[in-house]
């Protein structure tokens, strides 16, 4: 089974989850200070979220006719490039909320 049939099977775009890929990586190579776990965590998170958010948030946006272009695909990959770039970023936002919520009264 090849990379892109998986991905088929899991109802995903192959070339969804590669731009997201990317934005992850772009993510990680933009940081001042690299940390491995992010070198590595990031492009893995990109492409995990612009394989399932993708769809919804172009869906959204032409619902809500934020102006998209023609092509379909182009606006599914723009998409989902912006998705992997930002992905690591909520991600360590929704981490650093929930260890502040959850973090024991009196430890620091």
């Amino acid at each position: 089974m090849t990379p892109a049939e998986f991905f088929d099977f899991l109802g995903i775009k192959a070339s969804i989850v590669l731009a997201g890929l990317s934005g992850g990586v772009l993510r990680a190579l933009s940081r001042r200070s690299y940390k491995v776990r992010e070198l590595v965590a990031s492009p893995i998170c990109g492409a995990l979220a612009a394989g399932y958010l993708t769809s919804p948030a172009v869906h959204y946006l032409g619902a809500v006719n934020w102006p998209l272009p023609p092509d379909e695909l182009a606006a599914q990959h723009a998409a989902a490039f912006l998705i992997g770039v930002s992905a690591m970023w909520i991600s360590d936002a929704l981490f650093e909320f929930v260890v502040r919520r959850f973090k024991p009264v009196g430890r620091e």
